[in-house]
């Protein structure tokens, strides 16, 4: 008896705050790391400080699969480094939330385009590579590309007026 894969799973977010030595900013947050759960410490639980960076356990996020992404979910597999794309936003007073976490690279990218979010790729934890390639065995369906034809243009169709129109005098 095979088992449908979970089209939706919690995920932990590790993100770090970095000391920077510029003149505009003190320190910058930035995603580091994901867990394949959610776990059992509170959000925003201090994991490890040195004199220059602090982690923090940011909390959980559910991950939702899309059958009509899988090609993209195979794309991030065999990529060589398979990852998990999280966006932290601001919340106006110092303190981030996990905005968005997401498997499809195309998704991630266009995430990465916006204004107002930190977004970065994360090692994706092969638990989690696990369950993204069962979802992919499951429901991928190859599609052949097929180019289509251009109907060709009437060179024609630009000089036929239509009736009532006046021609443009030079």
């Amino acid at each position: 008896m095979s088992t449908t894969p979970e089209h939706r799973f919690e995920i932990g977010i590790i993100v770090a705050r970095r000391r920077l030595t510029g003149p505009w900013a003190s320190h910058a947050w930035i995603p580091v790391g994901a867990l394949p759960a959610a776990a059992a410490a509170s959000p925003w639980t201090k994991l490890s400080e040195t004199e220059g960076e602090a982690t923090f356990y940011a909390g959980s996020y559910e991950v939702a699969l899309h059958p009509g992404e899988t090609g993209h979910y195979r794309d991030n597999l065999v990529s060589g480094r398979p990852s998990l794309w999280v966006a932290l936003r601001n919340n106006g007073d110092e303190t981030y939330a996990v905005a968005s976490v997401t498997a499809d690279p195309y998704e991630g990218e266009s995430m990465a385009e916006g204004v107002g979010e930190i977004v970065e790729p994360v090692p994706m934890p092969p638990e989690v590579q696990a369950k993204l390639l069962a979802f992919f065995e499951a429901f991928h369906v190859e599609r052949k590309f097929e180019k289509r034809k251009r109907d060709r243009a009437d060179p024609e169709a630009l000089a036929h007026r239509a009736q009532g129109t006046r021609e443009r005098r030079e």
